[in-house]
Formats: structure tokens, sequence, C-alpha cells
């Protein structure tokens, strides 16, 4: 019976050890809830614009203009509908953990609207995750308030260069497109939406998204990612193309500044600190 008693202990406690999940088991938690095979959800969200910052300018940027604690990079802001598209271009970093054992994230994106403009955004971006040893990489769309979904097949990897480009054809329907240049590969979405474009903001952003149980929503843990910089960064209007020259450069403050953001000519560099 003592030896019975004693092979059930085991028995129990070794089948625990292989019930914890593997870093290989939790990226791939986190993709079956992206897919909508479970009820938690990804969505990026408008710009949490931080009004009584705790630092008077960013780390390394005595531009900066603002403080929010989601959003990093910059925005065009027009006064009327005035962004057609919008395109940039970027390698795909190697995140890095901050500390502690759970995933991290970050995403790297192009959209219009979502500033100024809160009711809709039309976006494309890379997230990029670390956890443990184990690094991912996701390719998503969105149309903002809808939740984000991944691009079918689309494979994205540390060090690839990616174009993304969201581009209006109404105020309630875009095409989204990502290419990944040093695959040679691409892929192109057309998403509608109940919620109408304002067509007033234009963005290059790294962002601290949130995941989502029904309307209970919550920022994932930050990782860092480095430096991005977004090149050929441009929008179109109606009469023309322009840079983000002149637009408002957000910089991410969570108790601390996390980022440090500038703009020269068509780069935005966006960098974790």
């Amino acid at each position: 019976m003592m030896f019975s008693a004693a092979f059930l202990v085991q028995a129990l406690l070794a089948s625990a050890a292989f019930a914890l999940p593997s870093s290989k088991d939790r990226l791939a938690s986190r993709r079956a809830r992206r897919s909508g095979d479970v009820a938690r959800t990804r969505q990026s969200k408008p710009v949490n614009i931080i009004t009584s910052p705790q630092v008077s300018a960013a780390v390394g940027n005595a531009s900066h203009a603002e403080f929010s604690s989601n959003w990093a990079g910059a925005v065009l802001v027009a006064s009327t509908a005035t962004y057609k598209s919008v395109t940039g271009t970027f390698t795909v970093p190697t995140p890095k953990s901050t500390g502690g054992s759970g995933e991290q994230c970050a995403s790297a994106w192009v959209g219009i609207d979502g500033d100024t403009c809160e009711t809709a955004i039309l976006q494309t971006g890379v997230d990029f995750c670390v956890s443990g040893s184990a690094v991912s990489f996701d390719a998503w769309y969105e149309f903002f308030p809808a939740d984000s979904f991944d691009f079918s097949g689309f494979s994205v990897s540390a060090g690839d260069s990616v174009t993304v480009t969201a581009t209006v054809i109404s105020t309630t329907e875009g095409t989204l497109t990502i290419k990944n240049n040093s695959k040679g590969t691409s892929a192109t979405k057309t998403v509608t939406s109940t919620a109408r474009l304002c067509e007033t903001n234009a963005e290059w952003i790294v962002e601290d998204f949130e995941e989502c149980e029904g309307n209970d929503c919550e920022l994932v843990p930050f990782a860092n990612f480095g430096t991005i910089e977004f090149t050929g960064a441009s929008a179109t209007t109606s009469s023309g193309t322009v840079t983000p020259a002149g637009a408002t450069i957000f910089d991410i403050e969570q108790n601390s500044v996390l980022t440090s953001v500038s703009q020269s000519g068509s780069t935005v560099t966006v960098e974790f600190v």
C-alpha cells in the first residue's frame, strides 16, 4: 500500500511536470488566440495620449511634442479628409526581453487615422514577440474597431525587409498590403467596416498593442525591439505625395520614457531606450 501511494505521488508529479507549457506551447496558444480559436484577441488601438507626462522631453529628442502609453512614431494631421494611402519599409527586428518570464511583444505598422480621428484605423504591420529564448513574428491587418487578423501563410523573420501599405478605397473600405522584400512574397487584403475613416491622420508607428477578452483589454508587456527605421515613408493626398516632415512625434511613456523618436526626410526612427 505504501509502495502504491509513493508510486501515485511520483506519477502525479511527473504528469504535472509534463503539463507545464513550453515556449513553443505558449507561442502556439498565442497564435490560436489570434486565429479566433479562443476568446482572447489581439487589437491595435487609437493613440492613448498622456496629458500630464512625468517628463518634459523624451530621451534624445528635445523636439518631442507628445507622450502616449501605446504609440511611438510620427503622425501627420490634417483638419479635413486628406490622406488616401500611407507606406513605409522597415527591417523586422529581433525582440529582446526586458526581464521576467512572460511573453513580451511590440508591433511596427503604418495606418490611416487613430489620432485626432479615433473612430477607425486602417492599418497593417508586423508583431514581434519574445518568450524565454523563443521569438515569433506575425504579419497582420486591421480595420479598427474590428480585431486584427494574420495574413494567412505569410512568413516574416528577423532581418527581413518589409514594406507595408494602407490604401483608402472609401471611408468604409480599404486595402492592406504587406511585401516581404527579402523573400519576394506579398499579400493583400481588402477590408470593410461600418465605422468610417476621417482620412485626417497618416502614421508610422511602433505600438504596445493590446490583448482582449471580450471588452476587457490590456497592454501586452512591451519588448525591447532595438531600433526600427521606417524608410521611404510617405503618404498620398489628392494633390500628391508627402513625407512625414512636420508630423507630430509620439514617444511611449509607461512610468518612464521607453522610446526615442526622430524624423528626417522620408525616414522615421523609433528607438527603444
